[in-house]
């Protein structure tokens, strides 16, 4: 048979047809396309620095309108779920750009977006089933814990609990963990967008709104899904409010953070490590100065941050002289954040731990936390050999392996959970040392290679732990912004970024545990099958799906076609 070909004039111009089919239909759902973009929108506000606690439910509200929409297919369901998440994205995360250039973080918002984007379509196929903000609240928080197990171990930033932190849903997370927070946040969106459709169409109607064949009203289910969620805030916050109020007989103590700063921001941070030393032993003499001045009150011990020792004190003799000297004038342990060379290490591949160690002023070193969960693409490169041909910053990532323990260290006497800064995200790590009898949290920190906006994120994180285990938070950064958070999530000190400075302030140590503590994995599962229980449901119920199902049974088709 003879090869026809296309006329030159008909190729060419398929290009310019296909842009204006695209953009024909981009006129036709302009307004879809715009609620998912300002949908993203409203997300990021909901984080620091704006901590618009609100925008994250209108953002599932418009969000949830968008994928309800009848002509919303499940190409489209991706399409709009994807456009929410960049715009919720790329303005969440632009300190990973003026960190390592442009391309990595468009490529790490991407990857980000993709999970909403899944979302969409997966809340298009459910949209069809009784009780659908129930469905899409599931599917949201299904999406999250994708993201936080993968790839690469995971990516829990911008998790929607941790814009929750000014809001009066937070003390949920002490009830559920931040998969319960989520979880609340979307459903009330949902649920609000199901009541206004509902009301829209009784005020169009003719006639009164009836029950439906004995069935209950449709505004029911998602009033009550509101009612319960507010509610439960509600019944939860006033054993929030008393731990936070500092009732109770747990035992009082005065601990310290010192943010001793950075000659300069920036990821030259490592070429400056005896300054920051030198800066983090400055500040604590100071600190030493001032209690026996009496202006404030002797510290039980005190918390340096992730790194403010790169020098490793356990091999620089200079080093450890430096420590027991600020330890000694303190006259109390410290905690020193450093780096260790790890068994194995070489020239050629340096491999090395991120340590807490607990420094005492007699004694010195004693026990240590290893960072037990590392970060990709800085700590460590995952798949080395490809990643560095996309970056000229890739070969700066570390060679740091992940520690094991269960993040508890004893200081003077007491046990302290430490969690840093790229731990605390992952709900597994405060978890775990609280389970281990960890009566006070410690974050130390590193945010010299990032800018301020960060650093708040950062802490909204720290905010959500204090509540979710009922433990007082104290956090320790380099150039800030270092904090103590109350169990309630009040911050009771901070500093400013950017600036060498102290915190000293009275903490209790608490030993009770929430239900998010006991639970919160189990409960996580639990919201897991569910999600995917809907979602077989609707593709059960999807007509698409049926011929499957008719084929494998034996069905007549002809016969099951005239019945339609």
């Amino acid at each position: 048979m003879a090869e026809t070909t296309a006329p030159p004039d008909t190729v060419v111009a398929a290009g310019p047809k296909r842009l204006e089919r695209l953009g024909i239909a981009a006129a036709d759902r302009w307004a879809q396309l715009a609620a998912s973009v300002f949908a993203g929108m409203l997300l990021r506000a909901s984080f620091p620095p704006l901590n618009w606690w609100w925008a994250a439910i209108l953002a599932f509200g418009l969000l949830s309108w968008v994928l309800i929409r009848r002509e919303t297919t499940l190409a489209g369901g991706f399409g709009y779920g994807l456009l929410c998440g960049l715009a919720f994205y790329l303005p969440l995360l632009p300190w990973v750009g003026g960190l390592v250039g442009a391309l990595p973080w468009l490529m790490l918002a991407v990857m980000c977006a993709l999970f909403p984007a899944v979302f969409g379509a997966a809340a298009v196929a459910v949209r069809n089933l009784a009780g659908w903000p129930v469905w899409f609240a599931l599917l949201w928080a299904a999406q999250e814990w994708a993201k936080s197990v993968i790839p690469f171990g995971g990516f829990p930033w911008g998790a929607v609990g941790y814009g929750q932190t000014a809001g009066p849903l937070l003390p949920l997370v002490a009830l559920g963990g931040v998969p319960l927070l989520s979880l609340a946040v979307a459903l009330t969106g949902a649920a609000g967008t199901a009541l206004t459709v509902e009301i829209i169409r009784w005020l169009r109607s003719d006639t009164p709104p009836t029950a439906d064949n004995g069935r209950p009203p449709a505004v029911l289910l998602p009033g009550l899904c509101i009612c319960l969620v507010l509610l439960s805030a509600v019944a939860v916050w006033p054993g929030v409010r008393r731990s936070g109020a500092g009732a109770g007989d747990d035992p009082a103590i005065t601990v310290a953070a010192v943010q001793g700063n950075v000659p300069r921001l920036g990821l030259d941070f490592n070429a400056q490590r005896r300054q920051v030393l030198d800066y983090h032993v400055r500040e604590t003499l100071r600190l030493a100065d001032d209690v026996e001045a009496g202006r404030v009150a002797a510290p039980l011990f005190v918390i340096w941050p992730e790194n403010a020792s790169d020098i490793d004190p356990m091999a620089n003799a200079d080093a450890a002289r430096e420590i027991t000297m600020a330890a000694q004038a303190i006259d109390a342990p410290i905690l020193v954040g450093t780096v260790r060379a790890a068994p194995g290490w070489t020239r050629e591949k340096p491999v090395a731990t991120n340590s807490v160690l607990v420094w005492d002023p007699r004694t010195g070193p004693g026990e240590s936390h290893d960072k037990r969960i590392v970060q990709p693409f800085g700590e460590y490169l995952p798949w080395r050999g490809f990643f560095r041909h996309l970056s000229g910053y890739a070969d700066r990532a570390g060679y740091f392996v992940p520690g094991d323990g269960d993040g508890v260290v004893h200081v003077a006497g007491v046990p302290v959970g430490v969690a840093t800064c790229w731990e605390v995200i992952f709900d597994r790590a405060p978890r775990e040392s609280v389970l281990a009898g960890a009566q006070l949290l410690a974050v130390p920190s590193n945010n010299a290679t990032f800018d301020e906006a960060m650093s708040e994120q950062q802490l909204a994180f720290a905010k959500v732990r204090a509540v979710e285990h009922d433990r007082y938070v104290v956090v320790a950064g380099t150039t800030g912004i270092s904090a103590v958070i109350a169990p309630d999530g009040r911050e009771l000190a901070r500093t400013a970024f950017f600036e060498p400075a102290y915190l000293d302030t009275h903490v209790r140590l608490k030993t009770a545990l929430t239900p998010a503590t006991r639970w919160a994995p189990i409960l996580q599962w639990v919201l897991l099958g569910a999600a995917v229980a809907g979602l077989l449901a609707a593709v059960r119920q999807n007509s698409r799906f049926t011929w499957f199902k008719r084929r494998s049974t034996g069905a007549d088709v002809d016969s099951e076609e005239r019945r339609r």
